[in-house]
């Protein structure tokens, strides 16, 4: 590199720093995978919008005082989980965690999340329960029993709960519905919202 004589290169060199200062501050993101190990954990904040991706089995996803996302497998397969990988992306206020891979059957799997989270979820087929999560929740189910502990029901400013086939009971909001492609859909005074859809099979919001 050239200089000219009595000209220092330290501002040059600060104006460098300056701008690489930005990108280093705000690369927050977190990526973390694992495989094969019945118990996975990570922080998250709290209040943080939680999207989870979970492949089948018996589930429960509850809320926790932690602040912690936890997942725990148990069930006769648990000891062959060899390939079950969690992949758990964090950026800010956002958490998005995939379980796949794994035995075929008979796994359960235990997810802890704060309880004051906004809930994403989108399972492929099980027995699914959610409870003791304060927060805006929108779960899908493609085939199996969904049924979520909805709280205070004057807590939402909107409910939206379908299935395809199966039935709908909702005794908290007033509503029960049986056969195909039921649906119903309410108002409330609150600040959270409510989207429940099954493909296949039983919603229960209680």
């Amino acid at each position: 590199m050239k200089t000219i004589p009595g000209k220092s290169l330290l501002p040059s060199l600060c104006a460098l720093a300056l701008i690489a200062l930005p990108s280093a501050a705000g690369s927050d993101k977190t990526d973390i995978s694992e495989r094969g190990v019945p118990h996975f954990e990570a922080p998250i904040p709290p209040g943080a919008h939680v999207a989870l991706h979970l492949r089948s089995g018996d589930i429960r996803i509850v809320g926790s005082e932690n602040g912690k996302l936890t997942v725990d497998i148990s069930g006769k397969n648990k000891n062959n989980i060899d390939d079950l990988r969690y992949r758990l992306i964090s950026s800010g206020n956002n958490a998005e965690l995939h379980v796949s891979g794994g035995p075929r059957n008979d796994l359960n799997i235990e997810v802890h999340i704060p309880r004051n989270s906004e809930l994403y979820a989108r399972i492929s087929a099980g027995d699914v329960t959610i409870e003791n999560i304060i927060g805006s929740k929108d779960v899908e189910l493609h085939a199996g029993d969904l049924t979520i502990n909805v709280g205070n029901p004057q807590d939402y400013s909107s409910v939206e709960a379908s299935v395809n086939a199966g039935d709908i009971s909702a005794a908290p909001f007033g509503e029960e519905h049986g056969g195909l492609f039921r649906s119903f859909h309410k108002s409330g005074p609150g600040k959270f919202t409510l989207y429940a859809h099954v493909g296949a099979g039983d919603l229960t919001l209680r």
